[in-house]
């Protein structure tokens, strides 16, 4: 009796012992006696199962945890009092005292992990939906035709906004020269569906400058704000987190466009994702407003085409060529001052012997002018003799310019004259001259000097009285230093240098070109041209024009081929471009399109025809712009 006595009682104190471990453990702890009963159970036990303090006491593990196993650790489903199962961890030991062996078990409540995992899948599945709804979005608005935009557009704000959990989607607008940007499409989950009212863009200055510059504008709270009056603004129309993206409106100089969503009820994070694909609707949504408005400016020229064609088949026919400029009864069309000097020079230089270096961009017309010198000159009697030194053989270089006798060299069968004894009392035109290999360059030199030459195979001189003009496109002097050109050949060729400018530096003389070439190839192939629209001029002039007067003679040829009436539409060749990046921002592409205008008109700003007004902005608005992109002018080095 009196030993188990003792025994209960060294009992007794090794569950009081236990009970005080594992009263203030965080995570639930059961004592199990031998017979599976609950000895000990801490407060965090009875909170995970919702019993009062003692109530676990002397009830078994299986009422708890149903279907229990005898491993280490496991995750199971435990039941509360009230009969809802809780999420659990839990893991078993065993502890021994004497020869009495206790059960502990560790118990861990998973329900804040399991609601956080759902949570996280939920999220998960929200932006795999958002991305695909932006992709369905994309889809749509690629056929969208211009009637069924506007539907589109309040569709598509509708849809993200309920992905998002937002209360509002509204697309911006303000018109070049006004003080509110108004509502052209909104969504809000209000039950007054009213348009919202104008937004005064003073009063969200620093939102504005964020898109003006390009940049997307987000806020989470309120208090993300840094200028107090855009906080302001946006709480005063009920805004507690706010995205604004920009749209492109490059065709529309001082147009501000922006797509902004918030939410009105609880504060919204804006993941980059969310910003990356709520930037993508934008650049859908402003690509499909501009092909809009270029369909309806399109519209519009068209039928003031028709208009025009049917005002001017009223006419006389005298009346309909207003457009054509003054034509010299020479072949040099022109009445620009570039061109003017360098007529005043041909007919300075014609008359004499004097030899006559021209230089200009290839197809700017140096053959005609060299044509137009041996016109005037006492020569002209014979026939202008040209060769092209670019397009000779190095090999055969020799003989075409100086002749050859029979046997000379392999093939040669026969005796022939070169070019310099066809030109004999007349004139040589050597066109690339720049082209010429360095030792033919020699033996040029000596004929320039001594006047006379030896054919191929042959040592017997060849007086020759001929006048030599020189055309090329290179620059000699650059040739002169690198050693590809001789300077004391380059010498003897520039006595006289005409330099002809290139068509992009005589836009006037545009029309009269186009007059005459129209002139000529209608005569050509027998179709009567009697009009050419004025605004069809003055695309033609604000063409670059790289293949100079060339270029301009095929497009007239081709429009006269493919002509229809008597009233002759000529096409402008696309602007030639690099292949923009595929990460290419806005901002580049802006930068790019204003380079490109403005060195159409050699970086001329203001005034008739240029680059503020093909870009369609006042002056000074174009020069602040240029100073924001970091614009200016190359310098050569």
């Amino acid at each position: 009796m009196n030993s188990t006595t003792s025994s209960d009682s060294k009992a007794a104190d090794v569950v009081n012992l236990l009970r005080l471990a594992v009263e203030q453990a965080p995570q639930g702890v059961l004592v199990l006696n031998q017979s599976g009963a609950i000895a000990v159970a801490n407060q965090s036990a009875h909170a995970i199962f919702g019993y009062a303090a003692g109530e676990l006491v002397g009830r078994t593990l299986d009422v708890l945890i149903p279907g229990l196993s005898d491993a280490a650790a496991q995750n199971i489903t435990g039941v509360r009092k009230d009969g809802v199962p809780v999420p659990l961890e839990v893991g078993r030991s065993v502890t021994t005292s004497g020869d009495t062996q206790y059960g502990v078990v560790s118990i861990a409540d998973l329900t804040d992990l399991v609601d956080m995992k759902a949570r996280l899948t939920a999220a998960t599945d929200a932006h795999l939906g958002f991305q695909r709804l932006v992709a369905d979005i994309a889809l749509r608005f690629a056929g969208a035709e211009g009637t069924a935009l506007d539907d589109l557009i309040s569709k598509s704000l509708r849809q993200i906004a309920e992905t998002l959990q937002l209360d509002r989607a509204v697309l911006w607008r303000r018109n070049a020269g006004e003080p509110v940007a108004v509502a052209t499409h909104y969504w809000t989950t209000h039950h007054d569906r009213t348009q919202p009212s104008g937004l005064p863009l003073a009063s969200i200055p620093h939102v504005v400058a964020q898109l003006e510059a390009g940049t997307c504008v987000c806020f989470a709270r309120l208090d993300d704000i840094p200028d107090p009056v855009d906080r302001e603004t946006f709480e005063a129309r009920g805004a507690r987190s706010v995205a604004i993206v920009p749209l492109s409106t490059l065709g529309e100089p001082d147009v501000l466009q922006a797509l902004a969503f918030d939410s009105t009820a609880v504060e919204q994070e804006w993941a980059p994702a969310i910003m990356e694909r709520l930037r993508l609707v934008a650049g859908v949504i402003s690509q499909a407003l501009a092909r809009r408005t270029s369909e309806v400016s399109l519209s519009v020229a068209v039928s003031e085409i028709h208009r025009l064609r049917d005002r001017l088949a009223e006419q006389p026919s005298d009346l309909r060529r207003e457009s054509r400029t003054s034509k010299s009864s020479r072949l040099i069309v022109g009445e620009s001052p570039q061109v003017k000097r360098a007529l005043a020079q041909v007919e300075q230089v014609s008359s004499t012997p004097a030899t006559v270096l021209l230089r200009g961009e290839t197809g700017s017309g140096k053959e005609v002018f060299a044509q137009a010198i041996h016109d005037l000159s006492p020569r002209h009697q014979r026939s202008m003799v040209t060769v092209s030194c670019a397009a000779i053989p190095t090999a055969l270089i020799e003989s075409e310019l100086f002749g050859r006798e029979r046997g000379a060299y392999t093939g040669a069968l026969s005796r022939q004259i070169g070019r310099f004894e066809a030109a004999n009392g007349s004139t040589l035109l050597l066109d690339e001259i720049g082209e010429l290999p360095m030792e033919m360059q020699v033996k040029l030199l000596r004929v320039l000097q001594e006047r006379t030459i030896e054919r191929l195979g042959s040592t017997q001189p060849i007086k020759v009285d001929v006048r030599i003009i020189a055309a090329t496109h290179r620059d000699l002097e650059a040739a002169v230093q690198d050693g590809a050109f001789r300077e004391d050949l380059f010498y003897r060729l520039n006595v006289f240098p005409i330099v002809v400018p290139p068509l992009r530096e005589r836009i006037e003389d545009i029309p009269g070109l186009v007059w005459a070439f129209v002139d000529e190839f209608s005569r050509a192939f027998g179709r009567p041209i009697d009009s050419i629209p004025k605004s069809n001029l003055k695309e033609l002039e604000g063409y670059s024009w790289p293949g100079n007067v060339r270029e301009l003679r095929n497009v007239v040829e081709r429009a006269v081929i493919l002509s229809t009436a008597r009233q002759l539409v000529i096409p402008v060749p696309r602007q030639t471009a690099r292949v923009p990046q595929a990460a290419m921002t806005l901002e580049a592409l802006e930068i790019e399109h204003i380079r490109k205008v403005l060195e159409t008109t050699n970086w001329r700003v203001r005034g008739s025809g240029g680059a503020a007004e093909r870009l369609g902005l006042k002056p000074t608005t174009l020069e602040s712009r240029m100073a924001r992109l970091g614009i200016s002018r190359r310098r050569a080095s």
